[in-house]
């Protein structure tokens, strides 16, 4: 048997992040693993020799020969290995998962990552899942999104959490907020900015660290700019050693508008750093954070819930310490081992 993981690209996203840890865990377990990147071929991450990693096609920007190039060597592996258990990773795998083995009988799992209202071609995907064995689901409430027949094949399967990441910080924290994650519209940094300006008038020893990349930096550093706190952003750019540099933070905030489930957000919990989290859709950030208890949760945009939230754990040591010995527990509870296991009964089999 063989696992073979269905994405665009390996580059540095949370979904990225998943399928690495959870095909190193299945190597480590004694199975077969591939990661088949259907769109570019790049490694953000570092990945065991005994994995099977390779690209079918570059980027194909509607170019449809090089959908058609990818559709039939798609299919020309999965006809090669009739034992596979295909696990796809985004919709457009799944379409093309269910388009490349048509005629064949092969296990197809969907891993829903975002938001589902999110999708722009919701007919074709609901085609392909229709025609899916099982889909996953980050949340429950992502299962809502979609009809009783796709229902009927969801489960909810929860992001793990790396045991390599740093154990929580036991020293004084810094003065630092940190924000991990792609520089897109949806992360809405725009929100992290400006009530981060109101914030450093009151705590003007707090500097910002950013680390992610995207097409809205230049956009983000105007406006830190404007902002007058230029000064007190630090870019980092894409850090594959993001958790080794944000182990000692005094604070870790996510403003997503919608997120399956943010990796960074689970790691910063794990580590103990003090977090805020907008209880944005498909409530992924709700799952893990119990409000006042081991994390905060702020309404989507809400620049004065946040900058509120901020202070509170700014001006509040005894408060931050407990959020952070209670975050910490998060990572037993969500070790690779234990949701690798829960894919593999998601998808029939039954590991000793």
């Amino acid at each position: 048997m063989k696992i073979v993981f269905i994405i665009p690209n390996m580059t540095g996203g949370g979904t990225e992040r998943v399928i690495s840890l959870l095909s190193q865990e299945y190597i480590r377990m004694g199975l077969d693993v591939a990661i088949m990147q259907f769109a570019g071929y790049e490694h953000a991450y570092e990945l065991d020799d005994k994995i099977e990693d390779f690209s079918i096609a570059p980027k194909s920007s509607g170019n449809p020969i090089i959908m058609i190039r990818r559709l039939v060597d798609m299919r020309k592996y999965f006809k090669n290995n009739p034992d596979c258990l295909i696990f796809s990773f985004c919709v457009m795998g799944a379409v093309f998962s269910v388009i490349s083995t048509l005629g064949m009988r092969r296990y197809i799992l969907v891993a829903e990552r975002s938001s589902p209202d999110s999708c722009k071609q919701v007919k074709l995907r609901n085609w392909a899942y229709k025609r899916t064995n099982r889909i996953t689901f980050q949340t429950q409430e992502g299962i809502t999104y979609f009809p009783d027949w796709i229902k009927s094949k969801a489960i909810v399967i929860p992001n793990p959490i790396d045991a390599a990441i740093p154990r929580p910080y036991e020293g004084q924290r810094t003065k630092r907020i940190v924000s991990v994650g792609r520089l897109h519209a949806v992360k809405n940094h725009e929100l992290l900015f400006d009530a981060f300006a109101v914030f450093s008038k009151q705590f003007p020893e707090y500097e910002l660290h950013i680390y992610g990349q995207g097409e809205l930096e230049q956009e983000l550093k105007e406006q830190a700019g404007r902002l007058k706190i230029s000064d007190k952003v630090i870019w980092h750019g894409f850090r594959k050693d993001v958790t080794e540099e944000i182990k000692d933070a005094g604070m870790f905030i996510s403003t997503s508008n919608y997120e399956g489930i943010s990796n960074s957000m689970l790691e910063a919990l794990a580590m103990g750093i003090p977090s805020i989290c907008t209880d944005c859709p498909i409530g992924g950030a709700r799952s893990y954070i119990e409000h006042g208890k081991n994390g905060l949760l702020i309404p989507v945009g809400d620049k004065d819930a946040l900058t509120k939230a901020m202070i509170q754990i700014a001006s509040d040591v005894s408060f931050a310490d407990k959020l952070s010995e209670n975050a910490a527990g998060l990572r037993d509870k969500y070790s690779v081992n234990s949701i690798a296991v829960k894919f593999l009964e998601a998808a029939g089999v039954n590991y000793p």
